[in-house]
């Protein structure tokens, strides 16, 4: 069961908004046992239950892997065939620098970048990967972070130097580098804005 945008706009509108309260109190509960549990508790379940969350009632196949090709603007998602073993690097990269990169958004901006240069899910794919983002964010920080307004909050709002920063990541990665510094300074930004609140 779901509900088409085009259909009816604004019960979809407030669906979405409902689901990102719902994915927040769900990333809430993440977090907690991250922090008990550490890095090894953030996996592709994670995600799945994240996607889940964030697209119910909107989207069929939430919290699962997409079987079909996908666009997303001037970006080419990898073949669906590859997302698993694309999300399972993903996850072992975080998990191998967990320790080894200090820097506090360093990591966090990479899944960020990663998760949406993956696009392993049909819908709520942007909304997963901030999730994921706030996610280890929280655990570098050691904490559930205080502040009115959060990270995803803030990249939701002003967009623009969001999808520069990822795009600056993709060319890097066309080139054959990796490199999501601007995105990690991007980041760093707006955590010490929810900090100062």
């Amino acid at each position: 069961m779901s509900v088409r945008e085009a259909e009816n706009p604004e019960l979809y509108t407030r669906i979405q908004e409902q689901n990102l309260l719902r994915q927040y109190d769900l990333l809430t509960n993440c977090i907690e046992i991250g922090l008990i549990k550490g890095i090894e508790a953030f996996d592709k379940y994670t995600l799945w239950s994240l996607n889940a969350a964030a697209v119910s009632n909107i989207a069929q196949f939430g919290g699962r892997f997409r079987e079909q090709p996908i666009y997303v603007g001037n970006h080419i998602p990898p073949h669906f065939n590859n997302v698993p073993n694309f999300v399972d690097q993903f996850v072992s990269v975080i998990h191998e620098n967990w320790d080894i990169i200090e820097h506090p958004t360093t990591l966090p901006a990479y899944a960020l970048w990663r998760l949406n240069w993956i696009h392993p899910f049909i819908e709520g794919n942007g909304r997963t990967a901030r999730a994921a983002c706030y996610y280890l964010i929280c655990l570098k920080q050691g904490t559930l972070l205080p502040g009115r307004k959060t990270v995803p909050e803030r990249i939701r709002e002003n967009r623009d130097p969001y999808y520069a920063a990822l795009q600056e990541a993709d060319r890097h990665w066309a080139d054959g580098q990796f490199n999501v510094d601007a995105l990690a300074d991007y980041l760093a930004d707006l955590l010490e804005a929810q900090l100062r609140e």
